[in-house]
């Protein structure tokens, strides 16, 4: 029984497979001839491109004869070919070239180098002060003693004359007393000189007055404010004695404020006296207030870096309170004839600035430039550009990083002398002198923390390679630039500098 069962299993087997196949061949036979692509061998080896040299690109401009990590970042080096090299022959080796159908999906904006008038006005913050020139304080005429204090606390609004404290002075009592009597006996002459001694005990005229009208003594005296504005301080308290020249208050008149403002020392060259000023306090908006600069002060805040410029601004309602922000913008009269490009547009690397200038057919150059004053998103162009020129204002940064990958160098725009670079030095052999720069087989140098390597140098200027021919053994001195290492001197080993 078993073994019918096994013979039916197989055949059943055989019959299916025969069927799987006959069916696939049958399909085959049916189907419209398609041309196969030839089967091309796999390579078992890496495609060989011809190697230049290899490079950093965050620092393109130095070159390395063999692979491995950069020096400078910790990153591995770049590979240069030699058809990228001679596709960039054919053009503009200084130039990124972007197809002007491009342009608007790249979201690149031009803008052109203008000349003519550039504002100088100013953006800063400032706060509301009282006004220190405008200051009273009140003292004690002769020694006393407190009586009575009035409803006052520092922070009150006062009114001129205002009580303060009263003040009893016993040395008034006996004065007046004799002033008095001298009064009653009718001797003008007496009379005349106690009158003249009340004065000089402090006593004030209008209470001198009184006493002589009513015809009674008055030895309390009321202080008060002498002027309208806000009490700084009150130094009296019931039952305390005071003495002849103790400070008992100090108002502070409000007619006028201080507008303190904080002008960044960058921006502090182009203030002046007299300087025109409008502030906005957020606490009256769509109000605009004018002044002058009153003051310059000497000595910059050493936390902030700032310049403390004061301003005077009228306060007759007493609606402006010390304390209160302004947004302040100091104006001045601006230069007629600068050459000026929109701020947008500049590359801000820390050690310098540089724009992308637009040239015709779709190319781009980076350009070191040197700059003046920003005043309302305008910046002065000192040197690097010219009038009329046309400068990338949107989407500059992916042509800078595109321009930073190629090795390109900016023109560099003159600068100012600067201090002398720091070298440093190692030894080594030179294998090539060209005219862009030397090629020098060196050993580590000690004081960058770079090894021992073959690259090539620019020259800081070309006659230092005269006099040398390859093989030579030097001892070379480099500095570093935004251009990557540079010479600075070149000696024979042996031979004194």
């Amino acid at each position: 029984m078993s073994r019918r069962i096994y013979s039916a299993v197989m055949l059943a087997g055989v019959s299916i497979t025969l069927g799987v196949v006959g069916g696939y061949w049958f399909a085959q036979q049916h189907q419209p001839a398609v041309p196969r692509a030839p089967i091309e061998p796999v390579s078992s080896t890496p495609e060989q491109r011809p190697v230049l040299y290899w490079y950093d690109p965050m620092s393109p401009q130095q070159r390395f004869d063999k692979p491995g990590k950069s020096p400078f970042m910790d990153m591995q080096l770049v590979p240069r070919y030699a058809e990228e090299d001679s596709a960039d022959a054919a053009g503009d080796r200084a130039t990124i070239s972007i197809d002007p159908s491009l342009t608007q999906n790249l979201g690149l904006r031009l803008a052109k180098v203008t000349r003519g008038a550039v504002a100088s006005s100013q953006e800063v913050v400032g706060v509301l002060t009282f006004n220190e020139r405008d200051i009273a304080v009140v003292q004690a005429r002769t020694a006393g003693f407190v009586e009575h204090v009035y409803a006052r606390a520092p922070g009150d609004l006062l009114k001129a004359n205002a009580p303060l404290a009263d003040l009893l002075v016993p040395e008034w009592a006996a004065a007046q007393e004799e002033f008095l009597a001298l009064k009653r006996n009718g001797d003008t002459d007496l009379l005349v000189a106690a009158r003249h001694r009340l004065r000089l005990l402090g006593i004030p005229a209008a209470l001198i007055a009184q006493v002589e009208r009513s015809g009674k003594a008055q030895p309390i005296l009321t202080i008060s404010s002498p002027i309208d504005g806000v009490l700084q301080e009150l130094n009296v308290r019931a039952g305390m004695s005071v003495a002849a020249g103790d400070t008992l208050a100090r108002v502070n008149g409000m007619d006028s404020v201080w507008l303190a403002v904080a002008v960044p020392e960058a921006q502090a060259g182009t203030l002046a006296i007299g300087q025109t000023v409008e502030a906005r306090l957020p606490a009256f908006p769509g109000e605009v207030l004018s002044g002058k600069v009153g003051a310059i002060l000497p000595e910059a805040n050493a936390d902030s870096r700032t310049l403390r410029v004061r301003v005077e601004l009228p306060n007759p309602d007493g609606r402006l309170r010390p304390g209160l922000t302004a947004q302040v913008r100091l104006n001045r009269p601006g230069e007629q004839d600068l050459l000026w490009l929109p701020s947008e547009a500049v590359i801000r690397t820390g050690r310098r600035a540089l724009v992308m200038l637009a040239e015709a057919g779709g190319r781009y150059r980076p350009v070191d430039v040197q700059l003046g004053r920003e005043s309302d998103g305008k910046t002065v162009v000192l040197q690097g550009l010219e009038e009329g020129q046309q400068v990338v204002a949107s989407g500059q940064f992916l042509l800078d990083s595109e321009a930073s990958l190629k090795g390109l160098v900016s023109i560099a725009a003159p600068m100012p002398a600067a201090a002398s670079p720091v070298l440093h030095e190692a030894e080594g052999q030179i294998v090539e002198i060209k005219h862009e720069g030397v090629t020098i087989a060196h050993g580590p140098f000690k004081t960058l923390g770079m090894p021992g390597m073959t690259m090539t140098f620019q020259l800081a200027a070309p006659m230092l390679a005269e006099g040398f021919k390859a093989g030579d053994k030097v001892r070379v001195a480099v500095s570093q630039t935004d251009a990557g290492l540079q010479v600075e001197r070149l000696e024979k080993l042996g031979e004194q500098p």
